[in-house]
């Protein structure tokens, strides 16, 4: 069962699921339920774009309304709210919670008609676009003043971020510089063990990652393999991104929940041990906090890790339709996503300009990242499940 997913009441299918002990028997009755050829998630529902537009009246709009309160997964979220806060006089509460947590409270509060998160910035694009925006849990508006600058492929659903996970290591380990020059190394004996990344099973931005590497990661996977080897690679899976998933599973890695650990097992400066690890670019804040030492594997090939996309989107029957929308536009700006990017990130919209808190050694995210292709947000939805199942047969 796919702890990703979750129950929604009003249409139950085998893909719906959660991870709550709470709504165990929701879920085991979703599963067990079969599933009919017409209820599955279709194309996304067209993104809202309101006929005239008027930033002021907006505002005045979004004052009378008084408060919004918004749901993302990182705390940096509070720090928005703040300055939104300070700049429309508008009360506004950022709450850190894990999107499967904030999925279920948002349809759990949609199915109540009682609606307290007004909206979400959402890092779980499978599950968005495969459930919350088809069965209209929440909904997609586009800034009309702003649209200019959102390229199309950002707009549905909406981007307002991508961040990235990089593979990292250990210079006072390896002061040469990073210990392995091709991601295939990581699947081979030298490396058993050595090798840590969040859990598949668990983590979203993971198995979103996965998915991708094995669909749109197979060519350069397999250039990277004839460079690493002078051979070309000979696999009986589809491709060389799955045969390069279940390489990296047999090989044992170090699987943990929390980014936290992974870092402090590569990079803490008590560590002895010579470790690669997968983590987000936020983890860079210990360098300076906590006295880690850890810096990007510059010049992996094919890549150096991951970027992974964060979505903006509206509760469906929030009482605070304008004060969301106008926390909608501020975070599509400079001025109110700078608080997520300060260590690092790119925009959704061209007119903000990439952070200056990238880790050294990642200077270029269109060449040096594996870049996730919104278009392919609904098959990763559907693969997630063949994906963990194939990652829990490999890993074990």
């Amino acid at each position: 069962m796919d702890s990703r997913h979750i129950t929604i009441p009003i249409r139950p299918t085998r893909r719906l699921a959660a991870a709550a002990v709470g709504i165990a028997a929701l879920v085991a009755a979703a599963a067990c339920a079969p599933s009919s050829g017409t209820d599955q998630p279709g194309a996304l529902p067209s993104a809202s774009v309101d006929a005239t537009f008027d930033l002021d009246a907006l505002v005045a709009a979004a004052k009378k309304e008084g408060s919004v309160l918004v749901y993302d997964s990182t705390g940096d979220i509070k720090k928005v709210a703040e300055a939104f806060t300070a700049k429309y006089g508008i009360k506004a509460e950022g709450v850190k919670s894990d999107t499967q947590k904030t999925a279920e409270k948002l349809v759990r509060e949609k199915e109540a008609g009682n609606v307290a998160v007004d909206l979400t910035l959402f890092s779980d694009g499978p599950l968005l676009a495969g459930e919350l925006l088809p069965r209209q849990v929440v909904y997609t508006w586009l800034p009309p003043d702003l649209i200019k600058d959102i390229p199309e492929t950002n707009r549905n659903p909406l981007l307002v971020l991508s961040k990235a996970n990089v593979w990292v290591y250990n210079p006072k380990i390896y002061p040469n510089g990073c210990p392995v020059k091709n991601v295939w190394e990581l699947t081979e004996d030298s490396w058993r063990g050595k090798v840590l990344l969040q859990d598949p099973l668990g983590k979203a931005t993971i198995v979103q990652w996965l998915s991708q590497t094995a669909g749109h990661g197979a060519a350069p996977l397999a250039d990277a393999y004839q460079r690493h080897t002078g051979k070309a690679l000979q696999t009986t899976e589809k491709n060389a991104g799955w045969e390069w998933v279940k390489k990296l599973a047999k090989n044992k890695p170090i699987i943990n929940s929390e980014d936290e650990n992974i870092a402090a097992a590569v990079a803490a400066p008590q560590q002895t041990e010579g470790r690669i690890g997968l983590v987000s670019i936020a983890k860079f804040r210990d360098v300076e906090g906590k006295g880690y030492h850890m810096a990007v594997c510059e010049g992996l090939s094919p890549w150096v890790g991951f970027s992974y996309s964060k979505y903006v989107a509206i509760a469906t029957g929030t009482k605070h339709p304008n004060a969301a929308k106008l926390f909608v536009h501020f975070a599509m700006t400079q001025e109110g996503i700078k608080h997520e990017m300060e260590e690092g990130g790119v925009s959704g919209s061209t007119a903000v300009p990439p952070s200056d808190g990238n880790p050294k050694g990642l200077t270029d995210w269109g060449t040096q990242l594996f870049a996730m292709d919104p278009k392919g947000l609904l098959d990763d939805y559907q693969n997630t499940q063949p994906v963990q199942d194939f990652w829990r047969v490999q890993h074990n």
